[in-house]
């Protein structure tokens, strides 16, 4: 490697993790101390300038329209925080809307670019950013120790995410969808799988000890940092339709917003559903 490239690499990750530290305490902070509707509104402000951003991959150029998107989306938010009965049919339905984009993007071995607007990945987002806060926020509700079932959620995404990482550079050999992310290997799947059966053994050992619900709680987190992985997918395919590297600009080091959240859009709503399902278990 020369040393321009070494160069570029060290400035760039100084930037990642000078973001990571800033960004870090506040996330932990919002998600454990503040109270409900404060969680709820820091939440809405992540996800809205997602939507910025998901405006921006769906070919909404003027700033205006994009603009408009988001108070699209900030309405919905304030209808589904007013409608509390709504949130978890929403959460069911997305989570059934990413089962199917798992197989749908399976078959995915070509990407052609789509300029212009695309009305349908605009009206996606609406239901994809949607159902990720509504996700959040009825975790959080869930239970007493709701706050920390969600700083949970995000250190096992973020954990996992590193275990492919480096399980991918170990021994990556068999790439996982070449034409969405060349980059990615079933070997760092099955890194971070491995990662997220133990994370389910601590989730079961504290959550619901028993072996009922610790096999409940194995199969929850593997199954969340699966779809994890189908949320990245995803993404990666906006952005090659688009034809840009990341969805933003906001994150130094980092990229978009949309680039750090797009696992969590799709790992929330199933670890939403598999909480409703261990809770009966805790009960018992």
């Amino acid at each position: 490697m020369s040393d321009a490239k070494v160069l570029a690499a060290g400035s760039a990750l100084r930037q990642r993790t000078l973001t990571a530290f800033i960004l870090g305490p506040l996330v932990l902070g919002a998600v454990l101390w503040l109270p409900a509707p404060g969680f709820a509104l820091f939440m809405a402000l992540v996800v809205l300038i997602g939507a910025w951003e998901w405006a921006a991959l769906s070919g909404v150029e003027a700033r205006a329209a994009r603009a408009a998107y988001v108070v699209l989306v900030a309405v919905g938010l304030g209808v589904l925080w007013l409608q509390p009965q709504w949130r978890p049919w929403l959460v069911a339905a997305g989570a059934a809307w990413w089962v199917i984009q798992t197989v749908l993007l399976a078959r995915v071995q070509h990407i052609e670019s789509r300029p212009g607007l695309d009305a349908v990945g605009a009206a996606t987002g609406l239901l994809v950013l949607g159902v990720a806060w509504a996700a959040l926020i009825e975790l959080r509700a869930a239970v007493a120790a709701g706050p920390v079932l969600v700083l949970f959620l995000l250190l096992l995404i973020w954990f996992a995410d590193s275990a492919a990482y480096f399980a991918g550079r170990r021994w990556g050999r068999t790439k996982l969808a070449p034409a969405l992310s060349p980059g990615k290997t079933r070997e760092g799947v099955y890194g971070a799988l491995a990662l997220a059966g133990v994370g389910g053994v601590l989730l079961g050992a504290v959550l619901a000890p028993g072996a009922g619900g610790l096999l409940l709680a194995v199969l929850v987190c593997v199954l969340t940092v699966a779809m994890s992985v189908v949320g990245d997918l995803y993404e990666s395919l906006l952005k090659r339709r688009r034809g840009v590297k990341d969805s933003g600009q906001l994150l130094p080091g980092h990229g978009g917003f949309l680039d750090r959240i797009d696992s969590l859009t799709a790992a929330a709503p199933l670890f939403m559903l598999g909480i409703t399902l261990l809770l009966p278990v805790v009960n018992t």
